[in-house]
C-alpha cells in the first residue's frame, strides 16, 4: 500500500513539513538519510530562530522539531535515497534495499556549503569555522574575522559581519574578485575590511576554538600566520539535487526550479528549503517553506480524494 506522503530530507524544512502533514493525519514517512538535520547540525549557537531569545544549539532545534513531528505520527527511515521515479503513480522512492511508494512527495534535501578541503577546517567546524555569515556574524562582535571567497555571497557576508567584528580580512586566491562591481566597491571602501590577494588558507590552528590561520601565497609559495577569532568559508553552496537530474527541472546552479515557491512541474511533488533557495538559506525560512509545502500538499491530496469519490 502506498504512503500518503514521503518527505525526503530531515532538516528544518523536511521536519517542519512533517509536523504539518502529520497533524493533518497523513502519517508522513520521512527518509532522513545518514546525516539528518542538515546545516543546523554543524551550527553551535542559533540566535535568530524565533522563540529562543537566549539562543539555542542547532542540533537541539532539529531534535525538538523531530520530536514534535513524531508526536503527531511521523515515521522515520534512516537510509539514503538512491533513486526516485516521479514518472508514474504512485511515485517510487528507493532507499536502502526497500522501495517505497507514495501518492505525494516533498523534497527537502537541502544544500551543502562548499568547503576548502582542509582537515583542520573540519576539526574547527562550529568552533570558529562557519559557512554562514548571516547566521553567525553577530557572534563575532568586537572580534577579528577572516573570510575566504570572491563572489557576491562573500562580499555580502563580509559587509554583514563587518557590522559586528572589529575587522574582516578577505582572503582570495586571485588578484581580482568575480563579484559584481558595486559589491566590490562597497567592500574595498569599507574601513573595517582588508583584502589579501593571491593567497589561500593553508591550515586553521587553535585549541578549543580557532586562534589563527596559516596563509600561503599562491605565486611565491611563501607562508605566514595571522591571528583570528573566526574563519568564514564563502565559496558557494551545492544543492543536493543529483537524485533529481533528469527527473525534475534544475536551474543553472543546480537548484530545483519551483512554481509558486514550493510546487514542481509534476503535480504531487513539492519542494522545501535550501534545495531550491539559493538566496536566504536560513533555518527559519527553510522551516517556513516546509510549512508551505505541507499546506500545498494538503490541498493536493484533498483534491485527489475528492476526485476519487466522484
Amino acid at each position: 500500500m502506498a504512503e500518503k506522503v514521503i518527505i525526503i530530507g530531515g532538516g528544518p524544512a523536511g521536519l517542519s513539513a512533517a509536523v504539518y502533514a502529520a497533524r493533518e493525519g497523513f502519517s508522513p514517512l520521512v527518509i532522513e538519510g545518514f546525516n539528518p538535520g542538515g546545516q543546523l547540525m554543524i551550527t553551535t549557537v542559533v540566535e535568530n530562530f524565533p522563540g529562543f531569545p537566549e539562543g539555542i544549539d542547532g542540533p537541539e532545534i532539529v531534535g525538538r522539531i523531530r520530536k514534535q513531528a513524531e508526536r503527531f505520527g511521523t515515521r522515520f527511515v534512516n537510509e539514503n535515497v538512491s533513486s526516485v521515479d516521479f514518472g508514474s503513480r504512485p511515485f517510487r522512492v528507493i532507499a536502502g534495499d526497500k522501495t517505497y511508494e507514495a501518492d505525494a512527495a516533498i523534497i527537502a534535501t537541502g544544500a551543502n556549503a562548499k568547503m576548502l578541503g582542509l582537515e583542520s577546517e573540519q576539526k574547527f567546524l562550529g568552533r570558529g569555522v562557519s559557512t554562514c555569515g548571516t547566521c553567525d556574524g553577530p557572534l563575532y562582535k568586537n572580534k577579528t574575522v577572516m573570510l575566504v571567497g570572491g563572489g557576491d555571497t562573500a562580499m555580502e557576508d563580509a559587509l554583514f559581519i563587518a557590522q559586528f567584528a572589529t575587522s574582516v580580512t578577505i582572503v582570495h586566491r586571485r588578484d581580482s574578485f568575480k563579484a559584481s562591481k558595486i559589491m566590490q566597491e562597497r567592500v574595498k571602501c569599507h574601513p573595517k575590511i582588508k583584502i589579501i590577494w593571491n593567497s589561500v588558507v593553508d591550515e586553521i590552528k587553535g585549541d578549543a576554538k580557532v586562534r589563527s590561520v596559516r596563509l600561503k601565497n599562491v605565486q611565491t609559495n611563501e607562508t605566514s600566520e595571522m591571528p583570528t577569532d573566526g574563519v568564514f568559508i564563502a565559496i558557494g553552496y551545492k544543492p543536493n539535487t543529483e537524485l533529481f537530474e533528469g527527473k525534475l527541472k534544475l536551474d543553472s546552479m543546480g537548484y530545483l526550479v519551483t512554481i509558486d515557491e514550493v510546487k514542481t512541474e509534476i503535480e504531487g511533488v513539492f519542494v522545501a528549503g535550501d534545495v531550491a533557495d539559493h538566496f536566504y538559506r536560513q533555518a527559519a525560512t527553510a522551516s517556513g517553506s516546509g510549512v508551505k509545502a505541507a499546506l500545498q500538499l494538503r490541498e493536493y491530496l484533498s483534491m485527489m480524494a475528492y476526485k476519487e469519490r466522484e
